[in-house]
């Protein structure tokens, strides 16, 4: 049988041949890359050579490309378009994965080698030595200094978590898939025509005459922003926050076990918490120094979120429901701002939005988006982009931003190949996805998804514009909580009058975005610190205890989160943590954002487009990756290190008086 995940891609870029790949291609080709893979280990940890640099870390390093290149088209397809042949086969291909990247930490023989290169990598370069480092500390964590005994209870864990993760995220997709609320014209009242439009567009594709509402992100938080039934809006808010809390998808066994595995995990490695485990190589270094940041944060935003709630529970007439807070917030905003989120959404169509952030890498960094139809995509929806800059072509771009059944919800950015130069320069192979309700080529976005955009085209540029020589520390491959700082700081730029402006946006409602930008920071801020904490504490747990859900409960009632606004994210659909790679680490957005605020402030005072700060976040942030201390890098940028006080100046937190 053919297989193209085995062929050489000779097409522009290298990119995969998606028009023809299958799912029944994968675990072929996963026994023949895995079995390559082994053999360029076991020439590595079976020489008797002197173990140097170049024979042991810049080997492993070359080694594995063909395995490489397969598991990223299988993730991104898993993620992005999974269909039913996918989803069957996902838990083996998972099993594989984890068993063969086991049994490569817990060889000896390359670990002693790895060992013998760290013990003298003091003679090395910055960049040699952050990377016989890194590989240490990774060997370390993936249990090479544990006995026989504990390496085998350590790999049944490894494999038993994915797994779990594996089945966590289906039940997530079935959940969303299951339920969805049909609608008549009597039922629509206050939803703008946008709304209306994506709504009968929906029944119509699922054979259906009217309207059809469904879970996805977007689509929940426009219809609580606007719908004037309430019984409806609440509907909708319980549907989208019990999600897998009990019934045919119910996610509480699997978090249980997940919780406990990871703290056995954590305490075969020494360490008290799985939260320890994780954060030992983060900016913060401790949950201790994550939480005091989050506490501090939540002191001002919970008092913050009080007052900002007397006021629409004033407006409404009567004390709101966390299903009222979206929608007497829009009205607020209406009345006393002058911010019609409706109108805005009449300005900010999918394909404008998308050229602006385009142009603002443009501005920035001399970058140029050139359409690629001859390079296909996994969707129809998807489209491949070259970019390029003065000095020749900078990789390629595909962007996935429309919803549909096959996709995990939320938006995130995935590499089907890193920047590399070990054996000369290869080019990144980025992608981004969304999940934005499709109309026409003039799909309306709203304010915060036009955000979600820019967000996720800041960590494709961060990916895109890496300039290191080892793969292992190219682009996002950095601290958890230093990865959404280039992310967050894009965020900024579709907000700028300069470019609203460019949107056709009227000066008026672009005085009214900027005054509702510290509106709601109470309420916004909660919802964000709020699921860290509950995060942190389920994975902070001495006891290994495996009764999350008390846990959670136990933590909201601590904090004292108000009933109206709860967590971002429950337990129970938290994607990021229990399907993805932020478990213990959720904090990392308001911590990278503390990096942000700071980093923006240095263009506010120079200029939105200052040509000389872009090249120095170009060189000192973007381009660097992990091949150094991520605080170094923030302090080459700035000159410091960061100070709080931009974030909370941001957020409109600054001046509140402590609880």
């Amino acid at each position: 049988m053919s297989n193209p995940l085995l062929e050489r891609w000779d097409g522009p870029f290298g990119a995969p041949p998606f028009d023809r790949i299958e799912a029944r291609h994968f675990l072929p080709a996963l026994d023949v890359v895995i079995e390559k893979h082994e053999a360029e280990i076991e020439a590595i940890a079976g020489t008797t050579d002197v173990p140097s640099f170049d024979n042991v870390v810049a080997a492993i390093e070359r080694s594995g490309t063909a395995l490489a290149r397969a598991r990223r088209v299988f993730w991104t397809l898993s993620s992005a378009q999974a269909d039913e042949n996918l989803r069957a086969i996902e838990p083996e291909v998972s099993a594989r994965l984890t068993r063969h990247a086991t049994r490569i930490d817990h060889d000896p023989r390359l670990f002693a080698r790895v060992a013998a290169v760290w013990q003298a990598r003091e003679d090395l370069g910055p960049e040699e030595r952050r990377l016989v480092e890194n590989s240490y500390r990774g060997f370390v964590a993936g249990g090479a200094l544990l006995d026989p005994t504990a390496k085998a209870r350590f790999a049944e864990i490894d494999i038993r978590l994915g797994e779990l993760s594996v089945r966590f995220g289906h039940n997530v997709m079935a959940a969303n898939a299951d339920w969805s609320l049909l609608l008549t014209e009597d039922d629509l009242a206050g939803l703008p025509e946008a709304i209306r439009s994506a709504a009968s567009r929906r029944a119509e594709q699922a054979g259906s005459r009217g309207y059809r509402f469904t879970l996805d992100r977007g689509d929940v938080e426009d219809f609580l922003s606007f719908s004037e039934r309430r019984d409806l809006r609440e509907q909708v808010w319980r549907a989208f926050t019990s999600r897998c809390d009990g019934g045919a998808h119910d996610n509480w066994p699997i978090i249980d076990e997940i919780v406990a595995l990871r703290h056995e995990r954590a305490r075969l490695l020494g360490f008290a918490t799985y939260a320890e485990a994780k954060l030992e190589d983060s900016m913060a270094r401790s949950p201790d120094a994550a939480m005091a940041l989050l506490e501090r944060v939540w002191t001002s935003a919970r008092e913050q979120a009080l007052r900002e709630k007397a006021e629409l529970d004033a407006l409404a007439g009567f004390v709101i429901e966390a299903w009222d807070w979206r929608f007497y917030a829009e009205q607020q905003r209406r009345e006393h701002l002058a911010l019609d989120g409706g109108a805005v959404k009449q300005h900010l169509t999918l394909d404008k939005v998308r050229s602006a952030a385009f142009e603002c890498a443009g501005r920035l960094y001399g970058l140029r988006f050139s359409a690629r139809s001859d390079i296909p995509g996994w969707h129809p929806d998807v489209r491949a982009w070259a970019v390029s800059d003065d000095q020749g072509d900078v990789g390629l771009l595909y962007t996935d931003y429309i919803a549909r059944p096959e996709k995990h919800g939320g938006a995130w950015m995935g590499s089907l190949r890193v920047q590399e130069q070990i054996d000369g320069p290869v080019l990144p192979i980025i992608y981004t996805v969304t999940n934005f309700a499709k109309l026409d080529a003039g799909t309306r976005l709203s304010l915060d998804e036009a955000r979600t955009l820019f967000h996720e085209f800041g960590h494709a540029l961060h990916a895109l514009l890496s300039r290191v020589t080892y793969p292992s520390l190219a682009g996002t491959a950095v601290a958890r909580d230093f990865v959404e700082f280039p992310s967050k700081f894009m965020e900024h730029w579709i907000l700028s009058p300069e470019i609203l402006g460019e949107f056709g946006v009227p000066s008026e409602l672009i005085e009214a975005i900027a005054r509702a930008e510290q509106a709601d920071q109470g309420f916004a801020t909660v919802e964000l610190a709020g699921a860290s904490i509950v995060d942190l504490d389920i994975h902070n747990q001495t006891s290994g205890s495996t009764d999350v859900r008390n846990i959670e409960r136990a933590t909201l009632h601590r904090i004292g989160m108000p009933d109206a606004i709860g967590i971002r994210h429950r337990l129970p659909h938290f994607t990021h943590v229990f399907d993805g790679g932020y478990a213990a680490a959720y904090y990392s957005y308001l911590w990278s954002e503390v990096l942000d605020a700071d980093a923006f402030s240095a263009f506010e005072d120079a200029g939105l487009f200052d040509p000389v700060m872009a090249g120095r976040f170009r060189q000192e942030i973007l381009a660097r990756g992990d091949t150094r201390d991520a605080m170094a890098s923030f302090v080459a940028f700035r000159g410091r290190e960061p100070n709080e006080h931009f974030l909370l100046r941001a957020r409109g937190l600054e001046d509140t008086p402590a609880a």
